[in-house]
């Protein structure tokens, strides 16, 4: 069952975009160059993905040359049978879409496995389709990787971190090869950059 808080939201943002109370120079959240052909993807889900950007923009600032180069939210994992999915349509659970952040970034500066370090850094991995309060398939905790050699990474870094820092607890993150990724409506673009006061999970914090 879908959380109160999620039936909040999804009433708010799903019959007319909001007005934003913040106008946002995104420049400042993307890389003037982002385009090379040495530039990788990576691609997490770890609840609702307006504070998983927010939080990873917040520490890899584009515009600072600190490896990320752009992002965008979305929806991924789903059902093959459900393309294009609205927002209200993945918060009803039954497309199986994730809520998802997509990062451009140059391994050049950044290494993937920093990234993923990052992603478990700052949310609870152990709550299988939850975050805080928000329950539901849609917030479940996913490393989509987008080669083998990122999924070689990112089992690595998961036995790294449940060695040192989930004793006791077990990490309940899915490793899964990417597939189609579908972007979030505009709105949900950098929306806590235009609403800083606006909704943020509890759990998307740096825990160490």
């Amino acid at each position: 069952m879908l959380s109160r808080l999620n039936h909040i939201r999804t009433a708010l943002f799903s019959f007319a975009r909001p007005t934003m109370s913040h106008a946002v120079d995104t420049s400042h959240y993307r890389a003037a160059l982002s385009s090379g052909a040495q530039n990788e993807i990576a691609t997490f889900a770890a609840g609702c993905f307006w504070g998983v950007e927010h939080i990873f923009l917040k520490e890899y600032p584009p515009s600072q040359n600190k490896g990320i180069l752009k992002t965008s939210v979305g929806y991924t994992g789903g059902l093959e049978k459900a393309q294009n999915p609205t927002y209200r349509e993945v918060c009803t659970g039954t497309t199986d879409h994730a809520e998802a952040l997509r990062i451009e970034f140059d391994p050049s500066i950044i290494q993937y496995g920093e990234l993923v370090e990052f992603f478990y850094r700052t949310h609870d991995p152990t709550t299988p389709n939850r975050q805080g309060g928000d329950v539901g398939t849609q917030y479940r905790s996913v490393i989509f990787t987008h080669s083998p050699e990122q999924s070689k990474i990112a089992q690595d870094v998961t036995r790294k971190v449940q060695e040192e820092h989930f004793k006791g607890q077990t990490i309940a993150t899915e490793i899964k090869e990417a597939g189609q990724w579908y972007d979030a409506e505009e709105y949900h673009q950098l929306y806590l950059f235009k609403e800083p006061n606006g909704y943020q999970c509890p759990t998307h914090k740096k825990h160490w």
